[in-house]
């Protein structure tokens, strides 16, 4: 194994073409949940200072970037999504000396931090909206404001300016009394949207990112960024689209990928970024193909370096997420595998299966009906995405194998999604029954993501004391006794255990963090195999990734088991979850077990 510092790769290696980034091409980030992590103070949730004390862990597990979704000054209608002002903490969390602290103890461990920048909107409380309700006022266009329908009583029942459905249901527009006009709102009506057409706002939004930067922020992950961009017809009217079963019409044709998307992009990295070093950028981009992933993080574009894409994670369901359909390997398999081709050559990937949107992925996608089960499923994904070529992303307690809340009455959630849909689809559209609209959230609520962090097997998972005067904001999952910290660090065959291994192994391998991307055996129903191959110091070296995503055994498939033929005589075992001699067993006998996962060095 071929060691090296984490930074720029060295100019001896060829990756196929492909660009190597100058220090995250082998790092590995991890996203806390701040009102999830670490309660200090009793009150139920998460704050600043209980993630300063964790940061040792982290640090330990071999983290080199941390994600924060929002801590900013918020009335909490989206969990922090909805800002009120960027420049303040929410008292929540703490306060800005809170987060100055954190910042240092992160640095001084060798942690970069970055924060999590909502810019498509922002609270419908925030000073900058409030002064837009006044059509004489110089914020008065800083927001997507429109008239009632033609013809209609604007505040009435029909009148929004178009037939477009918000992302948290019911219509994308709000009428404001005060204005006289709806704004547009693509999530809650909390948030309205801010116009990225206007370069008042726009600047007003890079000066308090550099404001950030300049305190010691690390970079920003930013939220539906490929949003900013709305598609308008010559009039300055919004497009219609055709309805749906909920009786709106989706947003998404016209505002992801809009048409200035890129001008936005390039525009913000030069007023931003340019000059500064060591940062990281990735933006959550819904509606972006991966060819356009290429596109925007080729560095010669100079505009993000890795986005969040959503295809992969869109694999088991049809539609919305609430019609789930049964997952099946070939699905993701297909995704991710375009995501890899389409960095080939230039651009770089981010990976993840997990984070404050998405489900378990143990639950999802991998078998937690059993202890042994969910320990081997979660190694196995954790297996399968590290493998990659990319830099991953590891969301609070995925590291453990966390599983799904297992909620199953509606007064358990919190989510604003979530609740909000029960009501549209059960009560309002009728389009599902509560059963089936319950059994869907138990599989897909964003509540399944943001239970508690599990540090031990005590009442409240040691999230805050068992003694809290409050609480926890969301029930801890009922498996904290055997899913937590204390228990897994102890346990060398814990699921923690292999993923400081797979962490380790990226900062340790170049052929894992710079090695080439190709697929095998692409039309298995259970298998997802493919290698990863580098020449470095005149040495060609290459490996084969097999992962059972099944809960039964499966044959090796054809183009693997020749490459296992031709394997040379010091081959090896590189990492699993099973030991050397159970796949050399697995190798000979031609299958592979339940959840049998390996790289294998040919």
């Amino acid at each position: 194994m071929t060691s090296m510092q984490r930074g720029a790769l060295p100019d001896s290696v060829h990756t196929n073409g492909a660009t190597p980034n100058p220090w995250w091409a082998n790092a590995v980030a991890y996203q806390i949940y701040p009102r999830s992590f670490q309660d200090t103070n009793g009150d139920g949730y998460g704050d600043l200072n209980g993630i300063t004390s964790r940061l040792e862990y982290l640090a330990d597990l071999g983290i080199d970037v941390v994600w924060l979704s929002p801590v900013y000054k918020s009335p909490q209608d989206d969990n922090g999504y909805d800002i009120a002002d960027y420049q303040a903490i929410d008292p929540m969390f703490g306060t800005l000396d809170d987060m100055d602290r954190l910042l240092a103890k992160a640095h001084q461990l060798g942690l970069k931090v970055i924060m999590d920048l909502v810019v498509n909107h922002t609270s419908d409380e925030h000073a900058w909206f409030q002064a837009s309700r006044d059509k004489n006022d110089p914020h008065a266009d800083w927001y997507w404001w429109r008239p009632a329908k033609p013809g209609h009583e604007p505040g009435t029942p029909g009148a929004e300016p178009n037939s477009w459905g918000g992302n948290f249901g019911g219509s994308a527009w709000q009428y404001d009394s005060k204005r006289g006009e709806y704004y547009l709102h693509l999530f809650s009506p909390k948030q309205p949207d801010l116009n990225w057409e206007n370069p008042q706002m726009r600047h007003a939004v890079y000066d308090m990112m550099n404001w950030w930067m300049d305190r010691g922020v690390d970079g920003f992950r930013m939220d539906v960024i490929t949003l900013i961009s709305k598609m308008l017809n010559s009039d300055g009217s919004f497009p219609e689209g055709k309805l749906g079963e909920e009786g709106y019409s989706s947003f998404r044709p016209f505002c992801q990928d809009g048409p200035r998307q890129d001008e936005f992009l390039a525009e913000m990295r030069r007023e931003v970024f340019e000059g500064r070093e060591g940062y990281l950028t990735v933006g959550e981009a819904p509606g972006i193909t991966s060819q356009r992933n290429g596109f925007i993080t080729d560095p010669a574009n100079k505009e993000l370096d890795m986005l969040f894409l959503f295809n992969h994670v869109r694999c088991d369901f049809k539609g919305k997420k609430w019609n789930t359909i049964p997952f099946e390997v070939k699905n993701l398999r297909h995704e991710l595998d375009e995501q890899q081709r389409a960095v080939s050559e230039s651009g770089w990937a981010s990976l993840y299966f997990e984070n404050h949107d998405q489900p378990r992925a143990v639950s999802r996608w991998g078998d937690d009906s059993s202890e042994e089960l969910r320990s081997r499923s979660a190694k196995a994904l954790g297996l399968l995405l590290h493998m990659h070529r990319g830099t991953p992303y590891v969301y609070e307690g995925e590291e453990l194998g966390m599983t799904n809340a297992g909620f199953t009455r509606l007064e358990q959630y919190r989510d604003l999604e979530s609740v909000n849909l029960y009501h549209q689809r059960v009560e309002t559209a009728k389009i599902q029954t509560p059963e089936s609209m319950l059994a869907a959230m138990a599989r897909m609520s964003r509540d399944n993501a943001r239970t508690p962090m599990q540090w031990d097997d005590s009442r409240y998972a040691g999230f805050t004391a068992s003694d809290a005067p409050t609480e926890p904001w969301l029930e801890v999952n009922a498996n904290r006794d055997i899913v937590n910290v204390a228990r897994e660090r102890e346990d060398p065959d814990s699921v923690y255990a292999f993923y400081k291994r797979l962490i380790a192994l990226r900062h340790e391998d170049l052929l894992v963090s710079a090695g080439a991307y190709d697929l095998l055996d692409g039309d298995d129903p259970a298998v997802y195999a493919f290698t990863r191959s580098l020449e470095y110091g005149g040495t060609q070296r290459r490996l084969l990734v097999l992962v059972n995503l099944a809960s039964h055994a499966s044959p090796i498939p054809k183009q693997s088991t020749q490459l296992l033929g031709e394997r040379s005589s010091d081959a090896h075992l590189v990492i699993g979850n099973d030991g050397d001699e159970t796949v050399q067993e697995s190798i000979s006998s031609g299958e592979l077990s339940p959840w049998q996962a390996f790289a294998y060095e040919l």
